[in-house]
C-alpha cells in the first residue's frame, strides 16, 4: 500500500509532501491531511502560503540551524500556525567541510569526499543523529501527542533532519519500515532535490566528477536510513527499546500518537 493523497506543486518550496496513506504492520495507516514534510518554507511564495493555509496546520517544525536560517531565511509566517525551531545539529558542525563542499577545488574534493567517504559521512551523521539528539526526538513526538497536530516538519532540503525525524515519528506508530523507506527515498525525484550550492568562481565549480563527488551528500539513500535504524537497534536492541527507553514515550503517549495519526484500513 502506498501513499493516495494527491501533491500539489509548489513554487517555492521543495520536497513537500502529505505522508498520508502509509500503511502501518497492524493494518491501520496514516490519515492524510496530519502528517507533512518538506524543505524549508523560507522562500513560499504568496501562491504556496496560500495552499499551506489550508492545511489547518497546528505547529511547523524547523529543524534548521541558525546557519541554516541565516543563509535562507526564516519560514514565512502562516496564520494561526506556531512554528518551532528544534536544531537538530550545531551551528559550527562540519562548518569547514561545508567551505570546501561549496568552494574547494578538485583536489579537495576527492580528498574529503573521494573513495566513499561522502557517503560514511552521511551514514556517520544519520547514526549521531540518532544516539545524539533523543531529547529532540522526544519533544517532537511528545508535542505531537499533546496537540501539534496536524504538523509539518523540515530541515534545509526536507531530506536528511527532516527525513529521519519523520521515520522516527512514523515508527513510533508502527508503520512498516518498507513504506518508511519507500517514502524517504522519494526525496531522490528531480523535482524534490536540493539545489547544489557552489561558489560559481571554484575551480570545475559544477564539472561531471565534482557532481559525482558531491552526489552522496544530496542524495536520500537508503544506506543512511538504514544506518539510522541499525544503531537503534545495536544501542537499544528493539525498536520498543529505543522508543521508551531513550525517547521516553509511555504506552499512553504512543496510544494519543497513534489517535491523532492513524485511521483505521
Amino acid at each position: 500500500m502506498t501513499q493516495t493523497t494527491t501533491e500539489p506543486e509548489l513554487t517555492g518550496v521543495r520536497n513537500f509532501r502529505d505522508l498520508g496513506g502509509l500503511p502501518t504492520v497492524d493494518g491501520r495507516s496514516v490519515r492524510a491531511g496530519r502528517l507533512f514534510r518538506s524543505g524549508h518554507l523560507a522562500h513560499a511564495t504568496q501562491e504556496d502560503a496560500t495552499f499551506l493555509a489550508t492545511l489547518d496546520l497546528h505547529t511547523v517544525f524547523d529543524f534548521r540551524n541558525e546557519a541554516d536560517r541565516r543563509m535562507e531565511g526564516a519560514d514565512v509566517e502562516l496564520p494561526g500556525v506556531r512554528n518551532v525551531n528544534i536544531p537538530l545539529n550545531d551551528p559550527a558542525d562540519g562548518k569547514e567541510f561545508w567551505k570546501l563542499v561549496q568552494g574547494g577545488d578538485l583536489t579537495q574534493l576527492r580528498e574529503i569526499l573521494g573513495d566513499g567517504k561522502a557517503a560514511a559521512r552521511m551514514s556517520d551523521s544519520y547514526r549521531k543523529m540518532i544516539v545524539e539528539r533523543t531529547a529532540e526526538h522526544s519533544r517532537v513526538l511528545h508535542a505531537m501527542a499533546e496537540e501539534s497536530v496536524p504538523a509539518l516538519m523540515h530541515c534545509a532540503a526536507g531530506k536528511d533532519r527532516a527525513g529521519l525525524s519523520i521515520a522516527i515519528t512514523l515508527l513510533a506508530v508502527g508503520v512498516e519500515r518498507e513504506a518508511i523507506e519507500e517514502d524517504y527515498v522519494k526525496s531522490n525525484e528531480p523535482h524534490r532535490r536540493y539545489k547544489v550550492r557552489r561558489d560559481s568562481s571554484a575551480a570545475d565549480a559544477l564539472s561531471p566528477e565534482v557532481m559525482e563527488l558531491l552526489s552522496p551528500l544530496f542524495d536520500a539513500r537508503v544506506e543512511y536510513l538504514r544506518a539510522a535504524f541499525d544503531t537503534i537497534e545495536e544501542t537499544w536492541g528493539s525498536v520498543d527499546a529505543y522508543l521508551t527507553e531513550g525517547l521516553r514515550l509511555t504506552p499512553e503517549t504512543r496510544d494519543r500518537l497513534r489517535e491523532r495519526l492513524l485511521v483505521e484500513a
